[in-house]
C-alpha cells in the first residue's frame, strides 16, 4: 500500500483536474445552447430552399441553371472535410475523419481527381501525421461561423463549379440530428441537383407542369435562388460540425467529472486505510518502547 502523503498529494491533484473538467464542461455547455440555437434557426430555412431547388431541378423546366446539372463523368472534386481546432471532445474529430478517408479512398479507386481541403487544427494535424497532401486548410472556423467566411469559400466552390474546374463537391462533417444524437456524414452538395430524393423525382416526373409561378422570369429567379441555396446550405454544414463539437466535448468533461470524482472516492477509502495504519503502527511503538523501558 502507497504511503498516505502519497496518496494524500494525488487526491489533491485529482481535485484540481475535476475542478478543471469541470470548468471546461460549463463553458461547453454554455457555447452548445448558443450554437444549437444558431443552427436551429437556420434549420428551418435550409430544409425549405433546398426542397424549392430540389423541386425545380425535378420540374421539368425549360430554362435551367448550370449548379443544377449534373456531370456525365466525374474527373475532379473537391472533399471538404470539417473537424475543431481544439481536442477533449470525446470521438468527434475520430468519426469525422474515418468517414474522410474512408470517402478519400472510394474516391481514388475511381480514379477521380481529389482535391483534399480540410477546416480544423485537429484534422489538419491528422493528414500531416498521416501524410496526406493537403491542397488548402483553414483554421478560422471556431464554434461560432460567420456567414461572411463561409460565404468567400462558396463563392471559390461555385466558380470553379461553373467553370468547369470541378465536377462535384463532398462535405465530410457532423451531422447535428439533435441534442443527443450526431452523426458523421458524407453529404454531396455539387451538383445541387443531386439533393433530390429518388421520390421527389418520381413525383415530379408525374406532374405535367411547374408548381410555382416565376415572375419576371424563371430564369431570373434560378439566378438568385439556386446559389444562394448552395451557400446556405454549406453555411448549415458548419453550423452543424459546431454545435455537434460542443455537444462531444461537454459529454466528454461530464464524464471525465465523474470519473474523477470516482477515483477521488476511491483514493479517500485507500487513503484513510493507509493513515489507520500508520497511526496503528505508531501506537505499537509507543507502547512497545513503554514496555521496553519497564524491563
Amino acid at each position: 500500500m502507497a504511503k498516505a502523503r502519497a496518496l494524500d498529494k494525488r487526491r489533491k491533484s485529482i481535485r484540481n483536474i475535476r475542478k478543471i473538467t469541470r470548468t471546461m464542461e460549463l463553458i461547453a455547455t454554455a457555447r452548445f445552447k448558443k450554437a444549437m440555437d444558431r443552427a436551429s434557426a437556420a434549420t428551418a430555412y435550409t430544409k425549405r430552399i433546398t426542397q424549392i431547388v430540389s423541386d425545380l431541378a425535378n420540374a421539368g423546366l425549360e430554362v435551367s441553371h448550370p449548379l443544377l446539372q449534373g456531370r456525365e463523368k466525374i474527373e475532379n472534386a473537391v472533399l471538404l472535410v470539417l473537424t475543431a481546432n481544439r481536442g477533449l471532445c470525446g470521438g468527434y474529430n475520430g468519426s469525422v475523419l474515418r468517414a474522410a478517408y474512408h470517402r478519400l479512398e472510394e474516391m481514388k479507386a475511381a480514379g477521380i481527381n481529389t482535391r483534399l481541403e480540410v477546416s480544423g487544427k485537429r484534422g489538419i494535424a491528422n493528414f500531416k501525421f498521416r501524410k496526406v497532401h493537403m491542397d488548402e486548410s483553414y483554421t478560422k472556423f471556431e464554434d461560432q461561423p460567420r456567414f461572411e467566411d463561409v460565404d468567400k469559400i462558396a463563392q471559390k466552390y461555385l466558380d470553379w463549379y461553373i467553370t468547369g474546374k470541378i465536377d462535384r463537391l463532398d462535405v465530410v462533417y457532423t451531422q447535428f440530428i439533435s441534442s443527443s444524437r450526431q452523426t458523421s456524414t458524407v453529404e454531396t452538395l455539387l451538383p445541387l441537383g443531386s439533393l433530390g430524393t429518388a421520390a421527389a423525382k418520381d413525383e415530379a416526373a408525374k406532374q405535367t407542369g411547374s408548381m410555382y409561378d416565376f415572375l419576371p422570369s424563371a430564369k431570373s429567379i434560378l439566378e438568385e435562388v439556386v446559389p444562394a441555396s448552395f451557400k446556405v446550405k454549406l453555411f448549415k454544414c458548419f453550423l452543424d460540425a459546431a454545435v455537434s463539437e460542443q455537444i462531444a466535448r461537454m459529454v466528454a468533461m461530464k464524464s471525465a467529472t465523474e470519473n474523477a470524482s470516482e477515483m477521488i472516492k476511491s483514493l479517500s477509502m485507500t487513503y484513510n486505510r493507509a493513515r489507520q495504519g500508520q497511526i496503528t503502527g505508531e501506537i505499537m511503538e509507543i507502547i512497545g518502547g513503554v514496555e521496553a523501558l519497564k524491563n
